[in-house]
């Protein structure tokens, strides 16, 4: 019983929402009937099946600025996964399961992707459709909803119960069960207040991080993607320029090559030779254009024209225009294939005067 009692309180104290002081004798009943029962007993298991004490839900409302908006009842379902029921109705049959967050979370991921997704859209007009699918990833995929969960200190308060993977569902994780939290909260906002509040909550947590598009945006051919855009926009055919150098017949030269339309100096590119610089310059001239930004103050958003309170009035929304948003025969995959050599703006075009 010794060893029983020491290992117990070694999970508990691992457990940060099992403080001993919720629990009216320590070590619990099911560990003391563990020695006559068939059944080990499980601190884990036992750890699992422990509600949070309503301080620490009351102290994550303040913590986030949802003290007035949501009750302790409701953050507790947002902190319970569903894959816990399993595991409540196996040990505790004759109680009534915990409120899990499924539905919750199903509708703040929804909302999520509405919100980043007509941000990114607004602030990056020429954004390619993959690239903005893979930001939207970024700025409210799992990994970040996971992130955020521990930031706002709601990791030790989640209920879960890892699961293996099945024919028809994937294994759930830790960071599965834990990412479910800020959707839920931001469903919960949104249920309780309006729909401009849930877009200030998610604009709070989510859309005020800064994320680098440039590693997303990726191109077979900068060379080609360029001479056809430009002629797209009805510009003169791109020619590269030799700007500076140093090091020509040394062992390590670098070359300074811009890429211009006319009189227009579209990019400008360094390397070891005078083809990485050319692509580097098409490259960077490619980024400026799709990765161009809307001022902050100019963004317009769709969400935005809806009224804070019911019955409010609608607020102005300008539209903005569409901009260029596929390259044509870029991509952002990691495709294998490849693709027969075309010509475009080529070695020769480098003027060196």
């Amino acid at each position: 019983m010794a060893h029983a009692q020491k290992r117990l309180a070694a999970t508990a104290s691992r457990v940060a929402h099992v403080p001993l002081s919720s629990i009216k004798s320590f070590p619990p009943k099911e560990a003391l009937a563990a020695s006559t029962s068939k059944r080990p007993f499980s601190p884990e298991t036992w750890s699992a099946l422990q509600p949070p004490p309503p301080s620490a839900f009351s102290a994550l409302a303040h913590r986030i600025g949802l003290a007035s908006t949501v009750d302790t009842g409701d953050l507790q379902q947002a902190c319970t996964h569903p894959s816990v029921l399993q595991l409540h109705a196996t040990h505790l049959p004759n109680q009534p399961p915990p409120p899990a967050n499924g539905n919750l979370a199903t509708l703040g991921n929804s909302l999520l992707g509405l919100f980043a997704t007509e941000h990114l859209s607004a602030t990056y007009p020429h954004l390619p459709t993959r690239v903005l699918k893979a930001a939207v990833s970024a700025y409210v995929g799992p990994y970040t909803c996971a992130n955020v969960a521990r930031e706002i200190g709601a990791a030790h308060l989640l209920r879960w119960q890892r699961t293996p993977p099945t024919p028809l569902k994937p294994a759930v994780l830790h960071s599965d069960a834990l990412s479910s939290i800020p959707r839920a909260l931001t469903a919960l906002v949104y249920q309780h207040r309006s729909l401009p509040v849930a877009r200030t909550f998610a604009q709070n947590f989510f859309l005020s991080r800064e994320v680098d598009l440039r590693p997303m945006l990726k191109f077979r051919d900068p060379k080609l993607n360029l001479t056809e855009t430009v002629a797209k926009f009805g510009r003169e055919r791109p020619v590269s320029r030799l700007l500076n150098e140093t090091g020509r017949f040394s062992n390590s030269p670098v070359f300074v090559v811009g890429v211009y339309s006319g009189a227009d100096k579209l990019g400008e590119g360094f390397g070891s030779s005078l083809k990485m610089a050319e692509y580097r310059a098409a490259e960077d001239a490619l980024h400026r254009l799709y990765l161009t930004r809307t001022p902050p103050h100019l963004v317009q958003l769709p969400t935005a024209t809806f009224p804070a309170v019911e019955g409010g009035e609608e607020g102005a929304y300008a539209p903005g225009d569409l901009g260029t948003s596929e390259v044509l025969t870029g991509s952002a995959g990691r495709s294998s294939i490849v693709l027969p050599k075309r010509p475009s703006f080529a070695e020769e075009d480098v003027d060196e005067s």
